[in-house]
């Protein structure tokens, strides 16, 4: 599901709002759990996740094309885990 499918969902199930305001809040919500991630936080939604940052040292890497030995700087990268129900939801067996 894109952003602009997530707006158009909300919008058909609340026609009271208008699209721009759900866009709004839906820009809203993202904005702000993007900026508490890059402030090293952590995003915890209920019954669906959360959100954190996983350190990943420096490594050695292998360039595939050519085969030469690289090193891969250290970096910090978005994590995301689910949460129990939404584990149980997507484990359709």
């Amino acid at each position: 599901m894109t952003r602009a499918e997530l707006i158009q969902q909300l919008a058909s199930s609340q026609p009271k709002l208008t699209a721009k305001d759900i866009e709004l809040t839906v820009r809203t919500i993202l904005d702000a759990m993007s900026h508490t991630l890059a402030k090293g936080g952590r995003v915890e939604v209920r019954g669906f996740g959360s959100f954190g940052i996983n350190h990943r040292p420096a490594r050695k890497g292998r360039n595939p094309k050519t085969g030469v030995s690289v090193m891969v700087p250290a970096k910090y990268v978005p994590h995301f885990k689910p949460g129990k129900e939404l584990r149980e939801r997507a484990d359709i067996s």
